[in-house]
């Protein structure tokens, strides 16, 4: 049976969510809009992520089983909507860690977890993760036959792996003091810096993941990591997502995540789950539109005789962001909740969470142009708050696998397979 009614416990968790994003995420702006770096910005939002660490935000990212307190990720879902509509900025810090964390939750083991979890499970401190993947040349094409691949290599070495390869868009990587972050779980493939990747073989069979810590960079030269630059954003003004470069990084061989050719599939798990999330932040900021203009259009006349929201034109613009705000929270939980209890093999539950990534990401632009067009000219005034919600808006379609170079062919490689099965994720 079908049921959308929140339960008692994710009810006090939406709640709590959204009492520590208007109580503590509010605040955010203060602390950074007038900082003149994207690098700044990011590093003047250490106490409230210390704040978020000591409410357990981030041990909730955790599942019940390996320590934390996540029980599915519909209530992920809860809490990234209520982050999304308040404060999408530090939102992303806080959440990038759960996203950095994904690669090892799903493919660590008893040792690995011991190691490397235990600092994300206590409410205290400041300990941050990345999922390092996307490169400077780009990674749409990572697993095109014949084609240059990844850029990131690791060879095997003295009981050591020898890291080398530059990395962009890796949300937390370079940590709070550009000395990395706690947790880097880095995508790469088997082989020596500048040695071409064989074009006769499978790209797949020589990917990997690493992870790499904070110790490891305090271990090795300095010039081992360095942070090359912090690219300034229109959108997500205090977000970090630097440019970042190893070269002959040594890292313990117990660090190895992935062994070479297993990488892959968790690499696919990992932009499964957070492609459907993507859905859940785009929901948060297409309803704070519609709240902000509602409140605007019951309120104000313009000058008029009655509240602007009694004129149809204005009414059925707010009519259709409703719509979509109910339409893409509805599809996301069916995506995530599809994700962990099916029904359906993999290839059906992506399917659903890739069509909750692209949907609410080409909707919520839509969205605050519409709630813009429904307010009218005083929408333009950066105190209403619209302008910033589209230039967060602006990034959705393009971050976590870009709509046109990756996610809608993912969906595209799915529709074409022998076999496909249309409802398969659904009945």
């Amino acid at each position: 049976m079908v049921d959308f009614n929140l339960t008692e416990s994710q009810t006090a968790l939406r709640n709590n969510a959204r009492a520590f994003a208007q109580t503590v995420l509010s605040g955010g702006p203060k602390l950074y809009s007038e900082l003149s770096s994207q690098n700044a910005r990011f590093q003047a939002t250490l106490p409230i992520y210390r704040t978020a660490v000591q409410a357990g935000l981030i041990k909730g990212q955790v599942p019940v089983p390996l320590g934390g307190t996540s029980e599915s990720l519909v209530d992920a879902a809860i809490v990234v909507e209520e982050f999304f509509a308040v404060e999408p900025s530090i939102a992303l810090t806080i959440l990038g860690t759960g996203l950095g964390l994904t690669p090892l939750i799903l493919a660590g083991n008893e040792d690995l977890w011991g190691r490397f979890l235990k600092k994300f499970l206590v409410q205290e401190g400041e300990a941050i993760a990345a999922f390092v993947h996307s490169e400077p040349g780009g990674t749409a094409n990572w697993l095109e036959k014949g084609a240059p691949g990844l850029q990131t290599t690791a060879y095997e070495e003295g009981g050591e792996w020898v890291l080398n390869g530059e990395k962009l868009w890796t949300t937390n990587s370079s940590g709070w003091d550009n000395r990395g972050a706690d947790i880097q779980c880095v995508v790469c493939r088997k082989g020596r810096p500048n040695e071409p990747q064989d074009p006769s073989i499978d790209p797949a069979a020589n990917i990997m993941i690493l992870i790499v810590t904070r110790e490891d960079i305090a271990r090795n030269d300095a010039s081992a990591y360095q942070v090359l630059s912090d690219p300034e954003l229109p959108g997500f003004t205090c977000a970090n997502g630097p440019h970042s470069k190893f070269t002959n990084l040594r890292v313990p061989a117990t660090n190895l995540l992935c062994a070479p050719g297993t990488g892959v599939q968790t690499v696919e798990q990992t932009f499964g789950s957070s492609a459907a999330l993507v859905g859940a932040m785009c929901v948060g900021v297409m309803r704070a539109s519609f709240e902000s203009a509602l409140q605007f259009c019951k309120t104000d006349t313009r000058g008029g005789t009655v509240p602007i929201i009694q004129h149809q034109s204005v009414a059925d613009k707010l009519m259709d962001i409703k719509m979509r705000v109910e339409a893409g929270r509805l599809l996301t939980w069916k995506a995530l909740s599809g994700i962990e209890k099916g029904p359906g093999g993999w290839d059906n539950r992506l399917e659903t969470a890739l069509e909750a990534k692209i949907w609410c990401s080409e909707q919520v632009t839509k969205c605050v142009v519409d709630a813009m067009s429904a307010v009218g000219m005083r929408s333009y005034d950066k105190s209403m708050g619209f302008s910033r919600m589209l230039d967060d808006a602006v990034c959705l379609p393009l971050f976590d696998g870009g709509n046109v170079g990756v996610r809608r062919r993912q969906l595209e490689r799915i529709l074409q397979a022998d076999g496909y099965e249309p409802w398969a994720g659904t009945y």
